[in-house]
C-alpha cells in the first residue's frame, strides 16, 4: 500500500474569482474614471499657459481664479441648476402621478413621445426655441399677424435659458420620478382616504415620503447635467450669461491656458461634490431605498 498522499487539486476561492471577475470593470474605472480626472487636478498645478506635466507645481491658477471673477460664472451655474431643479420637481411631479396612476394605459405613449426627444441633438432642439423666440419668428410673426402686436425679440435673457434647460432636463426628472410614484403602493392610499385622510394629508405623509427615492435620483441628475449645462446659455442667452463650462471652454480653447482650465475644473468638481453630499447628508439613502426599516 502507497504512503503517498493524493494530491489536492487548487481551486479558486469566491474571493479570487470575484476579484477576476470585477478587474475588468475595475480597469475600466481605473484607466476611463479615475486617471484623467488625476491628471485634470495634477495639470491644474502647473504653470499657466504651459502644456507640460513635468513641472513644479504651483499655486498661481489658483490664485488667478479667486482674483478675477470666475465665482460670478460658477454662482450663476449653481444658481440656474438649483431654479431648474425646482421648476421640474414642480411640473414633473403631477405628471408623473398621472402616467404612474392614472393614465395607466397611456403612460407608454407618454413616454415613447418624451423619450424620442433624445434622439434629436441638444442643439438642434435648442435652435428650434430660437426660431419661434427670434425677432419676427414663429411667436412674433403669430402675434403680429393675429392681434397686431409687434415684439421683439424674446432671445437672450435668463428665463429663456432657464426655460431651454427645463426643456432639455425634463426627462431626467420625469422618468426617475415616474418610478418613484410607482413604488407608492395604492392600498396604503386607499386606506388613508378610507380613515378620513385629506388629499393634502395623504400627499405630504404617504406620496411624497415613498417616492423620495425617486425624487432624489431626478433632483440629483438634473442638478449635476444642468450644473455643467453650457448650449442653453449661448444658444438661448446669447452670452448674456457666462456659465463656469464657458469660462472652462474658453480657457481650454481660445485663450489656450489648460493649466487654468483644469483648476477651474478641478474646483467646480469639488464644488458640485460637497453640494450633492450636503443635499445626500439630509436623507439616509438605505431608508428611502427601503434597505433599512423605519423607525
Amino acid at each position: 500500500m502507497s504512503d503517498k498522499q493524493p494530491k489536492k487539486k487548487f481551486s479558486f476561492g469566491p474571493g479570487l474569482v470575484g476579484a477576476l471577475s470585477a478587474s475588468p470593470f475595475a480597469l475600466l474605472m481605473l484607466f476611463g474614471f479615475v486617471a484623467p480626472l488625476l491628471c485634470v487636478v495634477w495639470f491644474g498645478l502647473m504653470p499657466p499657459k504651459t502644456f507640460e506635466l513635468l513641472q513644479a507645481p504651483t499655486l498661481e491658477n489658483y490664485r488667478t481664479i479667486f482674483e478675477q471673477t470666475y465665482f460670478k460664472s460658477i454662482m450663476w451655474s449653481l444658481g440656474l441648476a438649483a431654479v431648474t431643479v425646482v421648476i421640474l420637481l414642480a411640473v414633473c411631479y403631477p405628471l408623473a402621478f398621472a402616467m404612474a396612476k392614472i393614465f395607466r394605459s397611456g403612460t407608454a405613449f407618454i413616454t415613447y413621445a418624451i423619450a424620442t426627444s433624445l434622439f434629436v441633438s441638444e442643439n438642434i432642439r435648442l435652435f428650434g426655441w430660437v426660431i419661434g423666440f427670434m425677432k419676427k419668428g414663429v411667436v412674433g410673426g403669430l402675434l403680429e399677424t393675429w392681434f397686431g402686436l409687434q415684439i421683439d425679440s424674446l432671445l437672450y435673457n435668463v428665463p429663456v435659458i432657464v426655460l431651454g434647460m427645463c426643456y432639455v432636463y425634463l426627462p431626467f426628472m420625469l422618468f426617475p420620478l415616474v418610478l418613484g410614484v410607482n413604488m407608492v403602493p395604492d392600498q396604503v392610499r386607499e386606506a388613508a382616504f378610507d380613515l378620513g385622510a385629506s388629499r393634502w394629508q395623504v400627499f405630504r405623509k404617504i406620496d411624497l415620503p415613498l417616492s423620495m427615492p425617486g425624487v432624489m435620483i431626478g433632483s440629483l441628475l438634473v442638478f449635476v447635467l444642468s450644473v455643467g449645462a453650457i448650449s442653453e446659455a449661448k444658444i438661448l442667452g446669447g452670452q448674456k450669461v457666462v456659465t463656469i463650462a464657458s469660462d472652462i471652454e474658453s480657457e481650454f480653447t481660445y485663450a489656450q491656458n489648460w493649466p487654468l482650465g483644469s483648476a477651474l475644473s478641478t474646483l467646480f468638481i469639488v464644488l458640485t461634490t460637497i453640494v450633492v453630499f450636503l443635499a445626500l447628508a439630509r436623507f439616509d439613502l438605505e431608508k428611502l431605498l427601503g434597505k433599512k426599516p423605519s423607525e
